[in-house]
């Protein structure tokens, strides 16, 4: 398959619960307002918690959202296993080599993984992965270890050769800044607090969607 990576919500419990709602809630909101793409992230929590969110919000997305399992393929093979409609994974540069995750997952499921460099981003091409998240466009908080900023020019930079998988941005990413990373050639934008922590998922989504059609053409 090939996901639709425009609208890229990464989730954060604490942002949701600080806003007084569930992960599963927010997503619920979220797609109403046209994100395509959901990666359920959660850093603290252990197997069995992170399973079952997994699986709260794979109950809530329509046929047409892609489901990713950040890091834990694990999980995501759990999930897959109960039968919750989940496409794939997203690993970091420190988490399982890319071919063996590859090879735990099967060709059929969608793999992401994280990229901050053009040597990493060639790796990537080399390793067949369906897409990278390239960052952090912005200085955020959101990831403890974040690589520095590298705003939208930086990003173009990276984008520039030939031959490398669809690149979604992360890190800060605001709607003012999806017109210019359409035209610099990304796949989508993952945010994270711009949904999350918003008082209105929906609308802060329909933001992303508005800002990300302003960049076509």
């Amino acid at each position: 398959m090939r996901p639709d990576l425009s609208v890229y919500l990464v989730t954060d419990t604490a942002q949701c619960a600080a806003r007084g709602r569930t992960v599963a809630e927010t997503v619920a909101a979220a797609v109403a307002g046209g994100v395509t793409t959901v990666q359920v992230r959660e850093k603290d929590a252990g197997g069995r918690a992170f399973l079952e969110q997994v699986r709260a919000v794979a109950d809530v997305l329509p046929a047409h959202v892609t489901l990713l399992v950040n890091d834990r393929v694990d999980v995501y093979l759990a999930a897959r296993a109960a039968g919750a409609r989940v496409h794939g994974v997203h690993v970091g540069q420190s988490d399982l080599p890319v071919a063996a995750v590859r090879d735990l997952v099967g060709a059929d499921a969608l793999l992401g993984l994280s990229a901050a460099t053009s040597a990493e981003l060639a790796e990537a091409a080399a390793a067949r992965v369906d897409h990278v998240g390239v960052g952090a466009l912005h200085a955020t908080t959101t990831k403890a270890d974040a690589p520095p900023a590298l705003g939208i020019e930086g990003f173009a930079r990276l984008l520039a050769p030939a031959g490398l998988p669809p690149a979604v941005a992360i890190g800060g990413v605001v709607p003012a800044d999806l017109p210019a990373l359409r035209r610099a050639g990304a796949a989508g934008a993952a945010i994270v607090s711009g949904i999350c922590a918003a008082a209105d998922p929906e609308a802060a989504a329909r933001q992303y969607v508005a800002a990300w059609e302003r960049g076509a053409g």
